[in-house]
């Protein structure tokens, strides 16, 4: 059996039997390394070798934490939740709730949406925005793998589909670039016409959560949301000003550098500089921010030693290749076995900006000599390096929502956010990306 699949399957078993994901990535890269060949110490030299990959992002999401909790001290979320919560009164079933519901899941989506492209902060807004709003959630009864799927959708389909942001890091530096290097002259091609159908297939994905599967009111206790959630902040017009400050700070800084690093200590300096944060109380705020954010870190250090093991058994292009040799002359039978090579390649590794690289020196070349357009081979590949990203426990499109949905034990992560988003958004990318495929 092919190393990776093995790796994978044994990773996502464990994971969806409710083994912590970073002890599945380990037993999975282990199993992995072992059958590609590498026994166990060039398994372990190998996960070693890739845990320094994973530093930076664990740094920077540890930061964030800490500047997370920052901001809740200051009062800004637990002002926004208030407010909203005043809308909503004190019955979730009040004449208005219905549209304070439609407004919070637009308010999230846009804000995701934006995190992409107009203010590109990935997943740094989740802790900041949604652990203040789990009490209003929960008065209105709404199902947190909703809000989950809301959040992946923004997370996803905007550096899929818009060439801004992240999407221009991924569709042009990274997609239309490896296909260039691979042979195929793609500078005619609209990258946005080529990725228009999948992207209607995250929206088809969106459209089923939000309307069918998770449209029923779900109860949480909301005694454990008073304690992960919503502690008494008191706060005042300086404090919400410095609040205001150091969000632009961290967001200008950020930009400026392009490093979450350093953008998140500058905005938790301010708050210490400017009294919000008292001083004696600094210490315990970093590190309790740098603990709520800790899972997030540890499981991406981890994937990135599981993704070095993966690249040295050679096992990756050994399954591209063999994928290659089962397609034979059918148009159809490629389209949708790369984009399964794909969706396995990614489900692994967590990481679709890693996987195109990886596939696209094989499919461009099988590509053209099957007769795709290059219109249709932008597609695939876009498409099937996208794919996995919203179903892997180790991506943090799922791992950000969890970080916020969360903070009170009461949403899994395997169960209510990986699980949903991979049906919601990865079945309906395999079928509009296909179709996309035969018809572009």
């Amino acid at each position: 059996m092919n190393s990776v699949i093995a790796a994978v399957g044994v990773m996502l078993i464990l994971s969806l039997i409710r083994v912590h994901v970073v002890v599945a990535l380990i037993v999975g890269a282990l199993v992995g390394g072992l059958l590609g060949g590498l026994g166990i110490h060039g398994s372990l030299e190998a996960f070693n070798k890739g845990l320094g990959g994973g530093a930076t992002v664990a740094l920077s999401y540890a930061l964030l934490g800490a500047f997370a909790v920052a901001i809740a001290k200051s009062g800004l979320a637990h002002a926004l939740a208030d407010r909203v919560l005043k809308l909503v009164g004190d019955k979730s079933a009040t004449t208005g709730s219905s549209g304070v519901k439609w407004a919070l899941i637009g308010l999230l989506l846009a804000v995701a949406v934006s995190s992409q492209n107009i203010l590109p902060i990935h997943i740094a807004f989740i802790p900041l925005l949604v652990p203040p709003l789990l009490y209003v959630l929960a008065k209105l009864r709404l199902d947190r793998r909703l809000i989950a799927c809301v959040i992946t959708f923004g997370l996803i389909t905007p550096y899929m589909f818009l060439p801004v942001g992240f999407g221009a890091i991924f569709l042009k530096e990274i997609l239309l670039a490896n296909i260039t290097s691979a042979g195929l002259d793609v500078s005619d091609v609209s990258v946005t016409h080529a990725m228009f159908i999948p992207a209607l297939g995250m929206v088809f994905g969106l459209l089923v959560a939000i309307l069918i599967s998770y449209r029923k009111p779900r109860d949480y206790d909301l005694d454990r949301i008073d304690q992960g959630g919503r502690q008494s902040t008191s706060f005042s017009p300086w404090s919400l000003l410095m609040a205001l400050v150091a969000v632009a700070a961290a967001f200008i800084i950020q930009l400026w550098l392009d490093s979450m690093i350093i953008g998140a200590l500058a905005g938790f300096v301010i708050f210490s500089v400017s009294g919000v944060v008292r001083w004696k109380e600094a210490d315990d705020l970093f590190t309790e921010g740098m603990k709520m954010m800790a899972m997030i870190g540890f499981i991406m250090i981890a994937a990135a030693g599981f993704a070095e093991v993966m690249k040295a058994t050679g096992d990756i292009k050994n399954l591209v290749d063999a994928s290659a040799a089962w397609i034979g002359n059918s148009k159809a039978v490629a389209a949708l076995l790369m984009l399964l090579v794909g969706l396995l390649v990614t489900m692994g590794i967590g990481s679709s900006f890693s996987t195109v690289p990886i596939i696209a020196a094989i499919f461009v070349p099988l590509g053209m000599q099957l007769g795709f357009s290059p219109l249709a081979i932008v597609s695939i590949i876009g498409t099937a390096g996208a794919l996995g990203d919203a179903g892997s426990p180790a991506s943090d499109s799922t791992l950000g929502p969890t970080s916020g949905l969360n903070v009170d034990g009461q949403h899994s992560h395997i169960w209510d956010t990986v699980v949903p988003s991979f049906l919601h958004y990865n079945l309906p990318l395999i079928a509009f990306g296909w179709f996309a495929a035969m018809t572009l």
